[in-house]
């Protein structure tokens, strides 16, 4: 599964718009996103979860009781939950995270705001959230919701997604950058 497969993405729109036409004619936008950013949580805290929903091995009706069984235990229940064990049903579990990104940016989009990416080697302060926060307001001229990933592997520094732009500021890349031109100057 690739986030950047054109058929899990076309896909992914597809559900999320489904579901974020349903929240706004119900008027709870809020509470979905707010359920499907736990189920996001959930997702990242656990491999097994992460295995459960990307694996093909398990049958749809497996797929179905755990995460029915996940879903009822963290209290997500309404929209969101029908909708995730929708997706299980039919199949396109692989796919709920670019499902949960895409009914994101919906949000954001009705509301005027961006989302951004943020990739970062450990976890940031509220201060400095805020500093990358108020350059990114100033860049786009809107409000930005940050998504924060941490990944140790780029060493340090920051990589912003902010749309199709992206300016990769990690010392991962740096050090890559100089061992090239380092290999070019033998």
């Amino acid at each position: 599964m690739t986030g950047d497969d054109a058929t899990v993405g076309g896909m992914a729109a597809r559900y999320a718009t489904a579901l974020f036409e349903l929240a706004q004619e119900a008027g709870q936008i809020d509470a979905v996103q707010g359920d499907l950013n736990r189920f996001d949580a959930l997702l990242n805290e656990s491999e097994d979860l992460r295995r459960l929903v990307r694996s093909p091995v398990f049958s749809a009706d497996e797929q179905l009781k755990a995460i029915s069984a996940i879903l009822d235990r963290a209290g997500i229940a309404g929209l969101a939950g029908n909708f995730i064990r929708l997706v299980a049903q039919n199949r396109r579990l692989f796919a709920v995270t670019g499902m949960i990104r895409a009914f994101r940016a919906l949000v954001a989009r009705s509301r005027g705001e961006m989302t951004a990416e943020v990739t970062v080697a450990e976890p940031l302060s509220d201060a400095r959230l805020d500093e990358v926060k108020q350059a990114l307001r100033e860049i786009t001229s809107k409000d930005v919701n940050l998504q924060v990933k941490v990944d140790p592997a780029i060493i340090g520094g920051i990589i912003v997604q902010l749309g199709s732009r992206m300016v990769d500021a990690s010392l991962r890349t740096k050090l890559t950058a100089i061992q090239t031109a380092m290999k070019e100057v033998r």
